[in-house]
């Protein structure tokens, strides 16, 4: 069986850690603020997550850019160069172009190297959904699965990854155009907190609101309860914006409630965090329904 390597971009939010453990290569993507362009890394090489925050509290106003082909060629090639194929799990089409851009730089290489075999699976999933994703794929390729064999089952595995998020404010989604004025307005009267999900086409999408802080943190914590498979033996991603103490709460809940074994939690990096602003916390885990 010809080796192949796993690929993801950084709006997996996977931290460090994993990445090495996994054995992934994760493709940054640019974010500018307070005048200044920088790439995330899962090591936060170029900016802390916690400065990005703190900035970002103060007003500084976050931009975003997707990964064009060019960055996907300077690190696809010497992959396939050396000979070995490419599987990239994507983040969702339904939020960005990058899929499209990573496709560009697969078929070029192509082209130049005609033995090269790049597939590209959108996982129709962001931040840690997509990320829990590329966990399983790594733990399957470490287990000697074949490419076809992980490619069909994030395939027959993403409408079931579920993503329970709440915001503070959700203004920052609006700036990003992944909710509408009318959705956003809700957020800001009566303490009122909002419930998003990622759908099964892969793009945010208010679902509920909630009033207080704590009913928003208890309504994900449900969700594990109702809808979570194999809670015992599955891991569970928790993402946060700079809310540490709110998702270790989060996650000895999960534990207690639902004998989750097995839980990680990372920092939502700067380029989702543009959008879903400082506070925003999520849970991603395999369900019975996206």
């Amino acid at each position: 069986m010809k080796d192949f390597r796993i690929f993801t971009d950084s709006t997996a939010d996977l931290s460090q850690q994993l990445v090495d453990e996994l054995d992934v290569t994760v493709v940054p993507t640019e974010f500018f603020i307070g005048g200044k362009t920088y790439l995330d890394y899962p090591d936060a090489r170029e900016m802390d997550k916690k400065t990005f925050y703190n900035m970002v509290k103060k007003g500084e106003l976050p931009k975003t850019a997707v990964i064009n082909p060019e960055r996907f060629y300077t690190y696809f090639e010497p992959v396939v160069k050396s000979g070995v194929d490419i599987l990239h799990l994507v983040f969702s089409s339904g939020l960005t172009t990058t899929m499209q851009n990573s496709l560009i730089a697969a078929e070029e290489l192509k082209e130049k190297y005609p033995e090269s075999n790049i597939v590209v699976v959108d996982t129709k999933s962001a931040s840690m959904g997509e990320g829990l994703l590329v966990y399983y794929a790594a733990k399957m390729k470490k287990a000697g699965k074949s490419m076809d064999d992980i490619v069909k089952w994030v395939e027959d595995n993403r409408d079931t990854c579920a993503h329970w998020f709440t915001v503070d404010d959700l203004n920052h989604l609006r700036r990003g155009g992944r909710v509408t004025l009318a959705a956003a307005a809700v957020g800001g009267v009566l303490n009122i907190k909002p419930i998003l999900h990622c759908n099964i086409e892969g793009q945010l999408e208010p679902v509920e609101k909630v009033r207080g802080r704590k009913a928003a943190l208890e309504f994900l914590l449900n969700k594990v309860k109702e809808t979570a498979i194999d809670v015992e033996n599955n891991i569970i991603f928790i993402a946060h914006a700079d809310s540490a103490d709110e998702a270790e709460w989060l996650a000895g809940q999960i534990k207690e409630q639902c004998g989750a074994k097995n839980i990680h939690i990372n920092f939502i990096g700067p380029v989702i965090g543009a959008h879903a602003g400082p506070g925003a916390i999520g849970v991603l885990f395999l369900a019975t329904e996206k």
